[in-house]
C-alpha cells in the first residue's frame, strides 16, 4: 500500500501500520465531508485509533441526527469517487499559524500555540481540504475502500470540563469491505450481548439519574456478584491470603503522604470533618499500609499476603459512563503484599499463576503487557530499574510473552497487566500486578530482618477481577447472559404443565431448595410453551423442569437444558445429585 509522508515522499507502508494509515486518513475525509455540509464547522482532533476513527468538531448550535451521519457518510463516499490526490507540504510555526489564521481554524491555531516556538509543521490536503497533520496518508482519496460512520457523542476540548463541549464523530475503516462486514456482524453482535439490555431483562442491576455511575444491584444480580466474591475468598484462603477491611474516608494527609493528592486529586471525592478536609477513598492501598504499620514485624511473617474487597470511588466525567463498564462507585479486588527483595520473583509468580487460573476457570484467553515508567511519577531512577527488572525477570522465567507498553505504569510503580479475550474476540484489561518501592518508604514502613536491623519491606498490588462490578458486566456479555450453574441467579426453574401437576411441581420445588439450590416454580396460569420461552431465553435459566402427569406418577423430571434445548428425564435425586454437584465444583 502505498502512501505519502508529511515530507512530499511517497513509500510503501509497513504491514502493521496500514490499518492505522487508512483510518487516519478517513478521519481527514469525514472532516472534508462535514465542511462541505457545515461550512461554519470548526475542527479540533481528527486522529486513528484502535478500533476505528473519530473527528471533535465545534458545530455552534447544530445538532446532528443519524439522518445527518447518514449525509455526513454519503458525502465521504462522494469525495472518495473523486479520486482526489493527497499531498503534504510543511510550514514554519509563523507560516502556519497565519494558513489557520485565513481559515478560521480557532482550535489548530490554539494547538499551534501548544508547540514550541521552533517548531516545523506538516499538512495534508485533498481538494479544497487542508488539515494540520503529521500523516502518513494514503496517496488518493479512492484509496478508502471500506468505512462506516457509527455514533456520535460529546467531547470536551482537550479533554478539560472546563472547556467548550464538542461533537465526536466516530467512524470504521478497513483495507476491505469484507473486513468492514466482518466488523460490522461483530457489532451486531456485541449488541446482542449489551449487559446494560441483558442486566435489565435478566433483573440484575439498575442505574438511575439520583446515582450517575453508582450501579444499584437487585436481588438477582447480588446473587452473581455474591458468588463471584465466595470464589475469589476461597482461592485466597487456599493461597495463604488474609482479608482486612479499611475505611471508606480517610484524612487527607494520608492521602498527600501517599501521592494520591498531588498525583490523583482530579479523580476524587473529598468532604470536610471536624473542620479537615477527607477523601473517599479511590484506592485501598493507603488503608493497606495503616493496616500494616498497626504493628512491627518480622521477616519471618513475610511474605504478608492481604486481600481486601473494598469498595473505592473515582470521579468519571459523565459522558465516559457506560453499565458497569465505567462507574464512579465499585469493589476492588485488592491485596497488598509485603515482601523482602529476595521473594520478588517468587510472589510475582505466584499472583501470575492465581490470574491465570481465574481466567481459565471462566474461559478466557489472554495476553499480557509490561508496562513501565510514565512521565508523571514518584521515586528515584534506581527503584524504578529494579522494579522493572524484578516484573521482567518473573514474567521471563515463566517463559511468559508479553509486549512492553512503555510509559503506562502507575504513578509509584511499574505493573503487569493482563488483557483478556472474550468469546467474540474483543479485549478487556482487568487483573494487574503492581510492584511499588514508594508507598512503603513514603510511609517509612519497615520489618526486622535476621540482623535484627530494620528494612523496608517491598510491596506488590494486585486484582484479579480488576472491578467486580466491571468483571460481570464482560461475565454478562463474554456469555450472552447464559452462565454457568454456579453463577446463574435462577438455576432452575419448575414448570408444572397445568394445575393439575401443581402438588408434585411444589414437592419437587421444596427439595430443590433444601438441597441449596436457587430455585424458583412457576405457577401462572400460563401456557408451558409461554413458561419455557421466557425460563430459556429472557431469564436464561440453566434448567428448566417440566412437570406433567407422567413425572408426577412416576416421581421423575423431565429437564430442558438452556443450552442445547434438548430434554431429558430422569429421576427427581438424580437431577438434584447432578446440579449439586455443577454448583459446588463450579463445573461449566
Amino acid at each position: 500500500m502505498k502512501v505519502i509522508y508529511n515530507d512530499g515522499t511517497v513509500g510503501e507502508c509497513p504491514k502493521e501500520e496500514e490499518l492505522h494509515v487508512i483510518r487516519h486518513t478517513a478521519a481527514h475525509i469525514m472532516a472534508q465531508a462535514i465542511k462541505r455540509l457545515y461550512p461554519n464547522a470548526d475542527f479540533a482532533y481528527g486522529p486513528a485509533t484502535e478500533h476505528g476513527f473519530y473527528y471533535d468538531v465545534d458545530l455552534g448550535d447544530t445538532k446532528l441526527s443519524d439522518e445527518d451521519l447518514g449525509r455526513i457518510e454519503k458525502e465521504m463516499q462522494k469525495i472518495c469517487k473523486e479520486n482526489l490526490p493527497i499531498k503534504s507540504f510543511i510550514l514554519s510555526r509563523e507560516e502556519a499559524k497565519k494558513l489557520m489564521e485565513e481559515r478560521q481554524e480557532k482550535y489548530k491555531l490554539e494547538h499551534i500555540d501548544d508547540l514550541p516556538e521552533d517548531a516545523v509543521i506538516s499538512f495534508y490536503q485533498q481538494g479544497e481540504y487542508i488539515d494540520m497533520c503529521v500523516g502518513p496518508h494514503l496517496t488518493y482519496t479512492k484509496a478508502l475502500k471500506a468505512f462506516k460512520i457509527t455514533q456520535q457523542s460529546g467531547a470536551y476540548w482537550k479533554g478539560d470540563k472546563n472547556n467548550k463541549m464538542l461533537t465526536r464523530i466516530n467512524g470504521i475503516a478497513f483495507a476491505s469491505k469484507d473486513d468492514l462486514e466482518a466488523h460490522l456482524k461483530l457489532m451486531e453482535e456485541a449488541a446482542k450481548r449489551d449487559h446494560r439490555k441483558i442486566g435489565r431483562e435478566m433483573e440484575l442491576f439498575m442505574t438511575s439519574d439520583y446515582g450517575p455511575g453508582f450501579p444499584f444491584f437487585l436481588d438477582r444480580g447480588l446473587i452473581v456478584k455474591n458468588a463471584l466474591i465466595d470464589y475469589w475468598r476461597e482461592l485466597h484462603r487456599r493461597e495463604g491470603y488474609i482479608e482486612v477491611s479499611t475505611p471508606m474516608i480517610l484524612d487527607r494527609e494520608l492521602w498527600e503522604t501517599s501521592g494520591h493528592w498531588d498525583h490523583y486529586r482530579d479523580n476524587m471525592y473529598t468532604t470536610k470533618i471536624d473542620d479537615n478536609d477527607f477523601a473517599i477513598k479511590p484506592m485501598n492501598c493507603p488503608g493497606g499500609m495503616l493496616v500494616y504499620k498497626s504493628r512491627p514485624h518480622s521477616y519471618r511473617e513475610l511474605p504478608i499476603r492481604c486481600g481486601e474487597l473494598g469498595v473505592v470511588h473515582r470521579h468519571e466525567l459523565k459522558g465516559a459512563l457506560h453499565g458497569l463498564f465505567r462507574v464512579r462507585c465499585f469493589t476492588q479486588d485488592d491485596a497488598h503484599i509485603f515482601m523482602t527483595k529476595e521473594q520478588i520473583p517468587s510472589e510475582i509468580k505466584g499472583v501470575v499463576r492465581l490470574i491465570d487460573e481465574v481466567y481459565k476457570k471462566f474461559g478466557f484467553k489472554y495476553h499480557v503487557e509490561l508496562s513501565t515508567r510514565p512521565e508523571d511519577s514518584m521515586g528515584s531512577d534506581e527503584d524504578w530499574e529494579e522494579a522493572t527488572n524484578g516484573l521482567r525477570q518473573a514474567l521471563d522465567e515463566m517463559g511468559l510473552e508479553y509486549a512492553v507498553n512503555e510509559g503506562d505504569g502507575a504513578f509509584y510503580g511499574p505493573k503487569i497487566d493482563f488483557h483478556l479475550e472474550d468469546s467474540i474476540g474483543r479485549t478487556w484489561q482487568c487483573g494487574t500486578i503492581q510492584l511499588d518501592f514508594q508507598l512503603p518508604q513514603n510511609f517509612q514502613a519497615e520489618y526486622i530482618d535476621e540482623n535484627s536491623q530494620p528494612q523496608r519491606p517491598i510491596m506488590i498490588h494486585r486484582v484479579v477481577f480488576g472491578s467486580i462490578e466491571r468483571f460481570l458486566g464482560i461475565l454478562i456479555e463474554h456469555y450472552a447472559g447464559k452462565f454457568p450453574v454456579w453463577l446463574a441467579p435462577v438455576q432452575v426453574k419448575v414448570l408444572p404443565v397445568s394445575d393439575k401437576t401443581l402438588e408434585y411441581a411444589t414437592e419437587v420445588y421444596k427439595a430443590m431448595t433444601a438441597a441449596g439450590i436457587r430455585c424458583v416454580l412457576d405457577d401462572r396460569n400460563e401456557k408451558i410453551g409461554y413458561k419455557i420461552r421466557e425460563a430459556q431465553q429472557v431469564e436464561r435459566v440453566p434448567y428448566m423442569l417440566v412437570l406433567g402427569a407422567r413425572e408426577a406418577a412416576d416421581h421423575t423430571v423431565t429437564v430442558r437444558n438452556r443450552d442445547t434445548g434438548e430434554s431429558e428425564t430422569m429421576s427427581l435425586e438424580a437431577f438434584v445429585e447432578k446440579t449439586v454437584r455443577e454448583n459446588k465444583e463450579r463445573i461449566f
